[in-house]
């Protein structure tokens, strides 16, 4: 047992706090469950790292800043918790800006808030929770876990907020993180939750909700990577789908599959970027319908609600491709080489490598993995 803490017979729950108001929300409701709890606010880089020097004393343009401890430390002084500040910039600055700036810079398009739930929030965080003697973790993300006897599985089900379902990142919990979690605004709604905040005189009750891409606050993923990495990336070629030259592109990074805004080009009708080849730094626009798939590939595949299936079982179920995408009914099954293989009932449109594909029973997710790459069914 950690110095300083003496446990009694109550749980404790280590709570990740944000300093938004669903994560201190979840701090309260785990302490009126009886748990012992202790507030934790994850540093994970400083603004002058991730902004430009003009736009670092704006409010409200990004997450985890010194702001954000302060208001999770308000409220944890409020609720009579302990709170801590754990500086984890090395890993996200390895585990997550590393991997967002590889895999933009091999052509995919990454999700970096699964790798900081994968790497950070379930992974460093839930180290520190058994140092500390915590039993749990408990998060603001609305998401719900229970355990199945009959499976002999914990489960990760979809919020009673469909709107704010946030499973889509959560899809690669393991079993002994998901018994180990608890999502504490998996039955409620963001109205319900700001209701609670403001009735308990919480100071970030009507707090803005953060940025996906926490470390990318304006948007300019690209100026990021250049700022970050002191790299410029070089004008190229676009080419239509016959690799003829239709114009210069601000370099291929900057561009993602699907785009028709911020193309510069005058082709008469609409383009969209249909591929990217970043050995030869070319762009490829093509008409809309180019962009439509039936059969994706995808690795680190995670299985949740069952076992892997076995060599030949197909699996009935539905799917989605992005965050906040409606699911799509699809089959699934795993290659000879344990390839996840998603075949969708009807054409996707723009399903980009590096982002998830997560599998899902009704409210259940029964897994999901990284897209490799998508393609045209053979036989469809």
């Amino acid at each position: 047992m950690t110095a300083g803490y003496e446990k009694d017979n109550k749980k404790r729950a280590l709570v990740a706090m944000s300093g938004g108001v669903d994560s201190s929300v979840s701090a309260a409701l785990m302490q009126a469950a009886g748990y012992d709890c202790i507030g934790v606010t994850m540093k994970l880089y400083a603004n002058e790292q991730i902004l430009p020097e003009q736009a670092w004393s704006e409010p409200g343009k990004t997450c985890c800043t010194a702001d954000d401890a302060l208001d999770a430390r308000s409220v944890c002084l409020k609720m009579g918790m302990q709170h801590y500040t754990f500086d984890l910039s090395e890993d996200f600055a390895r585990d997550v800006i590393g991997d967002f700036i590889d895999n933009y810079e091999r052509g995919r398009t990454p999700n970096p808030c699964i790798e900081c739930n994968r790497c950070l929030k379930f992974g460093k965080l839930w180290e520190r929770a058994k140092e500390l003697d915590a039993d749990v973790i408990a998060t603001g993300h609305y998401a719900r876990t229970e355990y199945d006897p009959e499976r002999g599985r914990w489960l990760l089900k979809r919020p009673a907020d469909l709107a704010k379902d946030q499973t889509y990142v959560l899809y690669m919990l393991t079993q002994e993180q998901l018994a180990h979690t608890v999502f504490p605004l998996g039955g409620m709604t963001k109205e319900e939750v700001r209701a609670f905040a403001a009735e308990h005189g919480f100071v970030n009750s009507e707090k803005r909700e953060s940025q996906d891409i926490c470390f990318v606050p304006d948007g300019d993923y690209a100026a990021f990577m250049e700022r970050y990495t002191g790299k410029e990336y070089p004008p190229g070629d676009f080419i239509d789908t016959d690799g003829r030259v239709l114009g210069r592109h601000r370099g291929a990074v900057r561009y993602t599959l699907g785009q028709r805004k911020g193309l510069g080009l005058a082709m008469g009708e609409p383009a969209y970027v249909c591929a990217k080849d970043m050995a030869a730094n070319t762009v490829t626009v093509g008409p809309e319908e180019r962009l439509f798939e039936r059969e994706l590939l995808a690795d680190r595949v995670n299985w949740i609600g069952r076992e892997a299936p076995a060599p030949g079982e197909t699996l009935r179920l539905e799917a989605c491709t992005r965050y906040h995408q409606k699911v799509r009914p699809a089959e699934a099954s795993l290659t000879e080489d344990g390839l996840l293989k998603v075949v969708f009932d009807e054409p996707q449109r723009a399903v980009t490598p590096g982002q998830a594909v997560v599998l899902y029973d009704g409210d259940l997710v029964i897994g999901g993995g990284t897209i490799l790459q998508a393609r045209e069914a053979p036989g469809k």
